[in-house]
């Protein structure tokens, strides 16, 4: 149970009510960082707003460079509800998600290709703290991917440090959307 109490329809505002069944209708449920996150309603429109408009500017990079970058930083940190929710956009994003269980032997494992280490490795790079990425790493991504590439990578990277870390300190836990796989294919991708 999270440790700040999810707002409650009724009591969400209008606003509230209207990205409640947006987000109910996109995923078949309201997802708890949204319901907590309703409780400062400005900082929850600007996170909505952020996410969606990262969500539609990062077509850069190829789907399962991104989103097991992004899992990598959910497993790393332990936030559970980014690794059940991460899990659920790759099953319906049509990734091959048996592989995640590979995901701590990424550089030797065979089921990841070489420009999914790289940004893998990078995510771990850009999750330690302090950071470890170097010169190098940068200069080898950016001849695989191009610099928009790696900004973009950088970018979902770091945002998904955001919410693992905003989720774990708010004792937001999975939610079980990896065994429902409700969510709409439009928009995604």
């Amino acid at each position: 149970m999270a440790r700040i109490p999810a707002v409650e329809r009724a009591k969400a505002g209008l606003f509230g009510r209207v990205m409640y069944r947006f987000a109910a209708r996109r995923y078949g449920a309201v997802p708890e960082p949204l319901a907590v996150g309703m409780n400062h309603r400005r900082i929850a429109m600007a996170y909505g707003v952020h996410e969606l408009m990262a969500e539609r500017a990062s077509k850069v990079l190829p789907a399962s460079v991104r989103d097991l970058a992004v899992y990598r930083v959910a497993v790393r940190l332990g936030c559970s509800w980014c690794i059940d929710f991460g899990t659920m956009l790759q099953r319906l994003g049509g990734l091959d998600i048996d592989r995640l269980k590979e995901i701590d032997d990424y550089a030797t494992s065979p089921r990841y290709s070489r420009e999914e280490r790289l940004a893998i490795a990078y995510a771990d790079a850009m999750t330690a703290t302090p950071v470890e990425v170097t010169d190098d790493q940068v200069a080898e991504l950016v001849e695989v991917f191009g610099a928009k590439g790696v900004v973009e990578l950088t970018y979902q990277i770091g945002l998904e440090n955001m919410r693992s870390r905003t989720n774990s300190a708010l004792g937001i836990v999975d939610q079980g959307f990896d065994a429902v796989c409700q969510i709409r294919q439009t928009g995604r991708g």
